[in-house]
Parts: structure tokens; sequence; C-alpha cells
């Protein structure tokens, strides 16, 4: 597991199996029970807690990680790789995380 992966989880009801980006930094896997994860969904909002993902990223159809969505699960409940998110959008992902959070010093990443 890594930074960035985009994987399968099985969250609590009423939300299910569906994909999420892995937030956490790489090194924490190792020793952590629980990582930080975002939602991936393919309603698209178009708003600035978005960012995009489609099949480049291992995705079957356009989707987004949606911010306003952020678990901390553990790892048990991560599943199957599907892809990764370059680490060249890196700026996207805190972007959009400073809208969800309302961190002016992220928004203008």
């Amino acid at each position: 597991m890594r930074q960035y992966e985009i994987r399968w989880a099985n969250l609590p009801a009423p939300i299910g199996r569906r994909p999420v980006l892995l937030l956490s930094r790489t090194p924490a896997y190792a020793y952590l029970n629980k990582v930080i994860v975002a939602e991936v969904t393919s309603t698209v909002r178009g708003i600035p807690q978005e960012v995009r993902a489609g099949r480049k990223e291992g995705l079957t159809r356009a989707s987004v990680v949606n911010f306003d969505n952020i678990h901390v699960v553990a790892k048990p409940l991560l599943g199957d790789r599907l892809g990764v998110l370059d680490v060249s959008r890196e700026r996207e992902l805190k972007r959009a995380l400073g809208y969800a959070l309302d961190w002016p010093e992220l928004k203008i990443l």
C-alpha cells in the first residue's frame, strides 16, 4: 500500500463497497492499523473539493475523488488495488483538501 493508490474499500453502511484514494503517507502503512482515505465517486458535481480521475487512474469510468467525504478506516477494510493517482497531481489534491476543510493556505496551490 502507498499514498495515492486507489483501492476498493468496504466502508460502513450505508456507504458500502466503493473505491477510495489512500491519503496516509506511504511509510505509515507499515505500522498503522487505521488509515485516511477519500471516497471516489462517479457523481461529478464540478466543485473545488473534487479531483477528477478515470481510466488512466485504473477506474472504469469518469469519476472524482471527493474530499468532502474523508474517512479513517481499518486497513483490513481495504481491498484490491485499482490504480494510482500520479504524484504530479499532488497540488490538485491539496487544493481540494483546502477547500473541503476551508484552509485558505491550501486553496491557493
